[in-house]
């Protein structure tokens, strides 16, 4: 379990993941490039907002800082609150949910949750990180549907 925790928060850095699923859902949707394309453009603006002005604003610390991890982990340095991975996770699966049936709902739902948990399971965020991260995110996600539809 602790490996995947931290494969999954690995995946979480720069959107990897989420950025790779706007590919795989543009060869999905029959070499649809404006969808990878739009998924990128908001994972990227998503980041920008809250990794800048909205976690300058809180400057939070971050957990005790363990200098050991059983993995390899990137060590953030921005404030802790909100957890950009939680929002990009978020904001992901919201945007992935569009179009999707069911049970794919239920696996993005199910990987932006994994990827948004394992920031407290690795030690870097709070759960109220986590929260207020997703939330932001949903949000974020939701505005961009608005105005920027699925063709």
């Amino acid at each position: 379990m602790n490996r995947a925790m931290y494969k999954l928060t690995g995946w979480g850095d720069s959107s990897v993941v989420w950025h790779m699923a706007g590919v795989v859902g543009a060869l999905r949707r029959h070499d649809d490039l404006e969808y990878a394309v739009r998924m990128s453009s908001v994972q990227g603006m998503e980041a920008a907002i809250v990794n800048g002005p909205v976690k300058w604003m809180f400057r939070r610390d971050r957990p005790l800082v363990v200098t050991e991890h059983a993995h390899y982990l990137r060590l953030p340095r921005t404030s802790s609150f909100p957890s950009g991975h939680a929002s990009a996770a978020a904001c992901a699966v919201v945007m992935l949910w569009e179009g999707a049936g069911p049970l794919e709902r239920l696996g993005w739902t199910a990987l932006g949750g994994a990827v948004a948990w394992s920031r407290v399971h690795v030690g870097v965020h709070h759960a109220s990180d986590v929260l207020a991260g997703a939330s932001i995110g949903v949000g974020l996600g939701l505005l961009a549907r608005r105005f920027w539809p699925l063709r």
